[in-house]
């Protein structure tokens, strides 16, 4: 099947409107009121297409289409208002009305600069052409607003339940122009008269009655009218409504609206369920993308999303998985970056997998093309020749170097090519790897076991001396030809060390104790590091006697994790080789460096996280860096509260910390099992060096991830790295970019592998530039700015408090959709009408759930350790599994049930079943009217009550159904970049807070907002800046 490069008649921008005539306020001094009533937008039309039926609806109410023209008086024209304001002055408790049971009207224009235009719009019954459904305003009745109630404003935190700082001051909308980016449509909006007070009561006109009040323009009416170009690109608006103006509204009891969780609804009257939709977006990637070919070249368009499955050719650019810009068009001046508000940087994953199953090509070092020889760049397809191929000009530097004579070839053409071009990788394609002839020592497999009297007193130690042996055999096997030849080293501990000879000419291993810990010696160095295959029988007689050692010390105070940590360094570095150690720890966690008070957490004056580790950690992480040691700790019994956190070395040195509170049953025996796999069997480079080149234009101004923090941003030094590892870099302007060259990224990473061979990567980027500010944010996806900001702000955590980074977050975004409104949108919108731009649509949802993570808001209920192990685990994924954490995927199993499902608790059925699918936990929620034969078919039981709850695994059972499910499990699950058990969830059980936190757009039980809140707070300071 032939698969056609479908991006090579992409468009830059899609149209997607939303129309919608919400009349915002103006920001004034009044506390605002909550809105009871649920507001419905309705996606609007494309320019290119003609509006067909538009109707508002109220409930118990008939719905009319009126289909008016629009005039146009002195070049100015203003839409005819459907309520005014009538009366005088009232206070804050006056009652409102509202007609209801009579026909609504809605005015359709498009104003030329022409003295007179009509427009007519198609009948209503194409009505069915329209994308999704109208803004639905409910009213049950009127009810007086109690000055009471009203609470104050909050001018930045839409979290823990605080009202939006707005107020009441009614805005007509603006004109409107035949060429603008948005069709606009007006439904009825509350107006206030220039000479009455801030409270009035509503009148209902026809649709042709006029505003015969006297009501002053909006500032935006005044605006002169214009066209835009024909070609000119679409943006995604939205409209929020007016809260000013309406008053607090007492809850409905009984009624004909569908009951949804008071975590779903918003305060503002908006439904949730109209709102952007982020799985609505990837659902348009995925169709227009999945199985496809993206073409990834100099000056390429964006690419597909990081969650959509794609095939990429590589024609001079690197695949987005492995470099991802947060915009594909820089700004060519500073200020105009720092105008847009919009992060400029990339993330990096040096060793991403390949989409295809072609290796990446591999050229020698002898035969490749040397790179520049001032900065030290690699040769990339952006390097410019001159003077016939004799040089080349590197845009990282600004410099000119020769070409040795033995790989000199003439360039041919107007463009200059080498005439070699296409026989070279690294003249013709993004990425590559270069081979160096020297070779370092080959990587290491230590294992350090706990043995102290806690250890032996918790039973874990037959089961993990098992788990190691079983590894290790599969390891031998002919399937793992590759791992036999690796060297293995065995050692168990208490309070002081011991290691083991397992020399062939032994004729059993010998035990070597080391009491002396602080200045450690080895006794011996042959014989600690021995190949798998020779040593197999030893290992397994050492394996089987640990079960039966007999405790020696006491070890009530806990046991220092670091001390394996050092023993295996002092074995490594002696023998001079890198490698990965496993520690099997069970008893209390003592971190070294904390016993005394002064180098306490509150033992300087200096400001402290949490999530700071200590000196002593830092400096134990420097030397398995320096080293090339990854440290995989393995907690089996651990527990959330109390004793130091023992994963800051683990993840620091490019491991992971894999806690277990009790190790009892199958599952958590299968568990163990897959991690240890997942940690031994991961394709790993060793002692990495990964340095970033930009044009000579820009400097990398910060670097974000999980590593140990060097002097210089451009250049990070890792213990150990693998296809997951993501850093995020972050770039800034040093002085205007030429717009004809662009920018080029460029990523070279050099590490070892299992097998001691020296290997350089290189990544190339080369993106467009653009004086147009515009054109930064048509550029933009919100998966990629979710995962920039997230390694952002989960660094500084370190270092600056948690309210100030949220403020911060929200702040950003604000100004963004700000900039973007003031500058780029081609409309003249009114205050009621939110823009987004194209591809960021799913921004504010992405940005809120950020907000409210545990990390930077943590709940009643979150742990100290919980929250430090999930920052270093979102710190150490990519764009894809971040995108999929901060907005987990809901799954139907039923075939009946909605596919496009969001993350809120209005979307689950009681009737459904639900998988929610997020890189760290997979729920199967089940509603309380499930038909019986289907739990009968996936669970073996025809009672409800008599459910599993918690973590288990489903039965076997042969029906298509189980076999489905079972298999969708078991791919996700080899997705994932942890081992997940499944937890079923039922309606109404206590175990359902678990799925509370991952329904990101309700409230969050820690006290974050909603996301229609949040979406509604950025609208409005994003306004009030404006004004």
């Amino acid at each position: 099947m032939d698969v056609p490069p479908a991006n090579q008649n992409q468009t830059t921008c899609q149209p997607w409107t939303a129309q919608n005539g919400w009349s915002m306020a103006s920001p004034q001094a009044l506390p605002c009121h909550p809105l009871p009533n649920s507001q419905h937008l309705r996606p609007g039309l494309t320019c290119d297409q003609s509006p067909t039926c538009v109707q508002l609806q109220t409930s118990n109410q008939s719905c009319q289409n009126i289909f008016s023209t629009s005039q146009s008086t002195n070049s100015q024209t203003h839409h005819k208002t459907l309520y005014s304001n009538v009366g005088s002055a009232s206070p804050p408790t006056m009652l409102y009305t509202n007609s209801i049971n009579q026909s609504v009207s809605h005015i359709i224009s498009d104003v030329h600069q022409s003295s007179h235009i009509s427009s007519m719009v198609q009948a209503a019954s194409h009505r069915k052409n329209i994308p999704p459904s109208s803004l639905l305003l409910t009213n049950q009745g009127i009810h007086p607003c109690r000055p009471k109630e009203i609470p104050q404003c909050s001018p930045h935190s839409p979290d823990r339940g605080e009202p939006a700082p707005y107020s009441h001051q009614g805005l007509q909308n603006g004109l409107q122009s035949p060429y603008q980016r948005d069709h606009f449509i007006h439904p009825p909006s509350f107006e206030q008269s220039e000479n009455q007070g801030p409270w009035t009561r509503p009148h209902f006109e026809g649709a042709n009655g006029a505003n015969s009040h006297g009501l002053p323009t909006s500032p935006v009416q005044q605006q002169p009218q214009w066209t835009r170009p024909p070609d000119s690109r679409e943006t995604m608006t939205e409209c929020v409504p007016n809260v000013a103006a309406y008053p607090y509204k007492e809850p409905v009891q009984g009624g004909d609206i569908a009951a949804q969780s008071p975590s779903s609804e918003s305060r503002y009257g908006l439904d949730p369920k109209l709102l952007p939709n982020a799985v609505k977006v990837m659902a348009e990637d995925r169709a227009k993308w999945e199985g496809k070919v993206f073409v990834s070249e100099p000056f390429s368009c964006l690419p597909p999303l990081a969650t959509t499955s794609c095939i990429i050719e590589d024609r001079g650019g690197a695949s987005p998985f492995a470099i991802r810009c947060t915009s594909y068009c820089v700004p060519c001046e500073g200020q105009t970056a720092l105008l847009s508000r919009l992060p400029l940087g990339a993330l990096i994953a040096p060793l991403a997998k390949q989409t295809t199953t072609e290796p990446l090509p591999l050229c020698r070092e002898s035969d490749c093309l040397r790179g520049c020889g001032w900065c030290g760049a690699s040769m990339c397809p952006a390097m410019g020749w001159q003077d016939c191929g004799q040089r080349f000009y590197c845009p990282f530097c600004g410099k000119v170097s020769e070409v040795p004579w033995q790989h000199f070839q003439p360039t041919n053409g107007v463009e200059g090519l080498r005439v070699d071009q296409d026989k070279r990788p690294e003249l013709s394609l993004g990425s590559y790897e270069i081979l160096h002839s020297h070779k370092d020592k080959p990587a290491a497999l230590l294992l350090a076991i706990d043995v102290s009297a806690s250890a032996l007193r918790g039973g874990h130690l037959e089961l993990v001396t098992q788990q190691i042996y079983t590894l290790l055999t599969s390891l031998n096997s002919e399937d793992g030809a590759s791992w036999s030849d690796v060297r293995v080293g065995l050692m168990t501990y208490d309070s002081r060390i011991h290691l083991y000879d397992l020399s062939l000419s032994l004729s059993r291993p010998h035990m070597l104790v080391i009491t002396e810990t602080e200045d450690m010696q080895l006794p011996v160095r042959e014989g600690l590091l021995v190949p798998l295959k020779d040593s197999i029988d030893s290992i397994d007689s050492v394996l089987q006697l640990i079960p039966l050692f007999s405790p020696e010390c006491d070890d009530s105070t806990g046991v220092c994790m670091e001390l394996p940590v050092r023993a295996a360094l002092t074995i490594l570095q002696a023998l001079n080789s890198p490698g990965k150690l496993l520690i099997f720890h069970s008893a209390p966690l003592l971190e070294a460096g904390n016993t005394s008070s002064s180098s306490g957490f509150f033992g300087s004056s200096k400001p402290k996280s949490i999530f700071q580790p200590s000196e002593f950690a830092v400096s134990l992480a420097k030397e398995c860096v320096g080293q090339g040691c990854g440290v995989h700790l393995f907690a089996l019994s651990h527990q959330d509260v109390g004793g130091a956190w023992p994963g800051h070395i683990p993840y620091l040195t490019g491991g992971a910390l894999y806690t277990y509170s009790h190790l009892q049953g199958d599952l958590d025996r299968e568990r163990l099992s897959t991690d240890l796999k997942t940690a031994v069997e991961t394709d790993t480079g060793y002692k990495a060096e990964l340095k970033t080149f930009v044009s000579k234009d820009l400097r990398v101004s910060g670097c974000y991830g999980l590593f140990v923090p060097g002097s210089i941003p451009a250049q990070v030094t890792m213990a150990t790295v693998d296809w997951r590892t993501t850093l995020a870099v972050e770039l800034t302007h040093s002085r205007a970019l030429d717009e004809k060259r662009g920018v080029a990224i460029q990523a070279v990473i050099s590490y070892s592998t299992l097998t001691g061979e020296r290997k350089t990567r290189v990544h190339t980027v080369t993106l467009r530039c653009s004086r147009h500010l515009q054109d930064a944010f048509r550029h933009c996806q919100a998966q990629t700015l979710l995962t920039f900001y997230c390694k952002k702000m989960y660094c500084e955590v370190l270092e600056r408090p948690l309210q100030e980074l949220r403020e911060e977050l929200q702040t950003e975004v604000t100004e963004a959709l700000a900039s973007y409104r003031k500058h780029c949108s081609s409309a003249s919108v009114s205050t009621g009408q939110l823009v987004l731009p194209q591809y960021l649509r799913a921004l504010p949802v992405y940005i809120n759930s950020l907000r409210k993570s545990e990390v930077l808001l943590p709940g009643l209920r979150s742990s100290i350790h919980q929250r430090l192990q999930l920052r270093c685990q979102l710190l150490s994924m990519d764009t894809s599994s971040t995108a999929a954490h901060f907005y987990p995927l809901l799954l139907p199993l039923l075939p009946n049930l909605e596919e496009d499902v969001r993350c809120s608790a209005s979307s689950l059925e009681p009737r459904g079943l639900y998988l929610v699918h997020a890189p760290l936990t997979l729920l199967l929620w089940v509603g309380t009217q499930v038909p019986v034969c289907t739990l009968v078919q996936l669970f073996n039981t025809s009672c409800f009550s008599s459910l599993p709850s918690g973590e288990t695994k489903l039965p076997a059972l042969e029906n298509p159904l189980s076999i489905s499910v079972r298999s969708l499990i078991e791919k996700l699950n080899s997705q994932a970049p942890n081992t997940r058990q499944l937890c079923v969830v039922k309606q109404g059980d206590t175990c359902e807070e678990a799925l509370q936190h991952h329904l990101v757009e309700d409230k969050s039980p820690n006290g974050g907002a909603s996301y229609a809140d949040f979406l509604y707070h950025l609208h409005v300071n994003s306004v009030r800046l404006l004004q």
